[in-house]
Parts: structure tokens; sequence; C-alpha cells
């Protein structure tokens, strides 16, 4: 068995990272420059021929345009580039985790012999509905498949996309693979929003194979660090990718809407791209949990994608509607339409405690949100 780190054991062929790089470069492609002339189209042809029959009013929503588009070669184009990429980026990456695969579950039983520290999973967990009808991003197989328990080709898999999209967006040059950078940057949100918070725990809802998890510890060295997620390959992986690196954090599989944690058990609560994968009905749920398990004083705070129609194009709400419909994204439109702000105020936070706002990041945006549980003192006060 190789003496190799994980992070060593995942490293491309010549013709994997060629491969690999021509997928990334064509979904940058389709996803850059053809939905640009997608938007031309519709503003020079699409939006005037609307106009034209509805007595000069342009179309109020996507359900509104999304026919205009659906007969254009143009869109066909788009739609099928997209999806094929989205094919040939589970053949590129799958070769890679497939070649790698024993090794480096050989290399994850030997760094969690003897954890610093833990994992701790749930066989008779009942995984929600309807999440547990799909595959995400139309991984093969989905997030929760495994035939052992040894079994990590569902985390492998998807962290070798999370490679994919970094080289394609130019972030792996001088980064590590596995480099945490969204969890330093929203460690970074935190810290400047909140520079009074001193977390003393932490907790990464919807964790995944716990890359961004490891972010959280490297900013908050002190902080007693934990990972919750319904996959148990992700938290198997990101037991083994906490453990390799030599770090001491915990990892627990359950449902975030019952996370199993005490009352005010966390001084944080953070979660990246959680809400976009879960069903619209179950989020509010989840707010709520997340209130209860602050300490007060402690904060709930969120990144996800900032699609919501208000500030989205009409081009740009038809193509990310046909992603819902089409390519493995199906509750990604139900909490872009979610009221977010409202539904932390039914969860329990307070109007004064509640966030909602965008974060610039490179060339793009995150939309937070989240809130800040009152102290005691300021519960007593107000009631």
């Amino acid at each position: 068995m190789s003496s190799r780190s994980l992070r060593e054991l995942y490293r491309p062929t010549h013709d994997e990272a060629s491969r690999q790089r021509f997928v990334g470069a064509l979904k940058v492609f389709a996803n850059g420059p053809l939905e640009g002339q997608l938007a031309a189209l519709y503003e020079s042809r699409l939006a005037p021929q609307f106009a034209a029959a509805h007595g000069g009013r342009l179309p109020a929503n996507r359900v509104e345009a999304r026919p205009l588009f659906e007969s254009t070669p143009l869109y066909q184009l788009w739609g099928s580039m997209v999806y094929t990429s989205q094919d040939f980026m589970w053949q590129a990456v799958g070769a890679t985790c497939r070649r790698i695969q024993a090794d480096f579950e050989a290399r994850a039983r030997l760094a969690t012999a003897r954890p610093r520290g833990s994992l701790q999973l749930d066989p008779s967990l009942s995984l929600p509905r309807p999440i547990a009808d799909f595959e995400i991003h139309r991984q093969p197989g989905g997030y929760f498949a495994a035939s052992s328990v040894d079994d990590l080709s569902a985390a492998l898999n998807y962290f070798g996309t999370l490679e994919l999209y970094r080289a394609a967006k130019g972030l792996t040059a001088n980064a590590p693979v596995g480099e945490p950078g969204i969890g330093r940057f929203i460690a970074s949100v935190v810290r400047r929003r909140y520079p009074d918070l001193k977390p003393r725990r932490i907790l990464d809802l919807g964790c995944g194979p716990g890359l961004e998890t490891v972010g959280l510890q490297d900013v908050f060295p002190d902080a007693e660090v934990h990972g919750l997620d319904l996959s148990a390959p992700f938290l198997r992986f990101a037991h083994a990718w906490a453990e390799d690196r030599g770090l001491t954090m915990h990892f627990r599989q359950a449902d975030a809407q019952r996370s199993g944690y005490p009352d005010g058990h966390f001084d944080l609560v953070v979660s990246h791209i959680l809400f976009h994968e879960t069903w619209h009905d179950i989020a509010p749920r989840i707010f709520a949990e997340a209130r209860r398990i602050l300490a007060p004083g402690g904060v709930f705070l969120n990144a996800d994608v900032p699609y919501q129609p208000s500030r989205m194009p009409i081009p740009k709400q038809v193509t990310n509607d046909w992603q819902v419909r089409n390519n493995g994204e199906p509750f990604w439109t139900g909490f872009a339409d979610t009221d977010v702000p409202a539904a932390l105020r039914a969860a329990g936070f307070g109007v004064d405690e509640v966030v909602a706002d965008y974060e610039p990041l490179g060339a793009g945006h995150y939309y937070f949100f989240g809130g800040r549980r009152g102290t005691a003192n300021a519960q007593r006060a107000a009631a």
C-alpha cells in the first residue's frame, strides 16, 4: 500500500488530466460565452417577439419566458452541451477514482485506525424524501451508494468533480489538492461580521466530504469542530481526510432537522450550498433546529447560490430552470424562490437577528443568510 497521504493519492495521470481539462473547458464555455449568446438572443429577438404579442410587456418570469427559448436552435445546443458535459465529467473523474480507489480506501483505514476525533454513523437513519429519491448533480449512484463499509467511491467521485471545477476556474495552480478555500472564506465572513464571536464549538451542516469543514478548523484552531451529513460514505471520507491531516474533528450522520445535539451546544453553525440541495419544505425545520442548538449569542450563517429571481435576468432564470428539470438540481429554484428572511423569522430568529445579503467572491457573489440568537439577558429584557 502507498504511504502517500490522501491528498497525494489523488493525482490524475497525464491522459486523465487531459480529459478532465477538456471537460472543464467545455463547461466553462457552455456556462459562460454560450449563455452570453443566449442572453443576447433574448434581448435582440425573443423579448421583442414576446412584447409584440403581449401588448408591449416583457416576460414576468421564467415560466413565461421558457417557451421562447425552447424552440431556438441555440438553446437546444446549449442544453445538449451542458447535459453531455455532465456525462463527460462523471466519466473523466470516474476513471481516476476507480484507479486509485483501493489505495485510497486502504490509506483511509490506516488514517482512522487510531483516531484523534470521532465518527458516529447511524445505520438506522431514514433518509428524508424526496432527497433520498434523487441523484444530485446526476452523480451515478447518488450521494448514498456504498457496496461495503469501506466503500468511499461516492465521496471520492464527488471530490474529483470539485478538483475538476477548481482546475477549470484556474484555482489549482499553486494550491494543494483539496484546498478548503470556501471554508476559509465562510469563516472570514463570520469573523468580519461578528468580530466579538469566539466560538468554542462549531457545526458544519451538510458537511459532505468535509473539505470545507477543515477550513473552519484552520481559521478557528481552538474550536471543537463538528460536521453533520446524511451520507455515510461522505462522512467516512471526511473522518479519514481530517485524521490523515492530523486534525481532531467530529462527524455525525444525522438529519439536519433532528441533529441529536443538546440545546445551546454550538456557538457557530454554518453550511455551504446545503439549502439549494434541500427540499424547500424541509429548510424551515432545519432553521428551527439550528436555532435550538445555538448557544445564546451564537451565530447561524449559510453560504449558498445567489440565484434569487429578484436579481437574476430572465435568460439566467431560464437556464437555471433547465438545470432543475434536466441536470440533477431538483431543489435549486425551490430554494431560490423561498422568502428566506421570513422563514428564519418563523423559525424563531428575531427581526433584528436575521441577515440575508450577498458577499462578493471573485467575479461573482455568494448568498449569505442566517441569524444570531439573542443573549439570555436580551431575551429576558424582551420578555
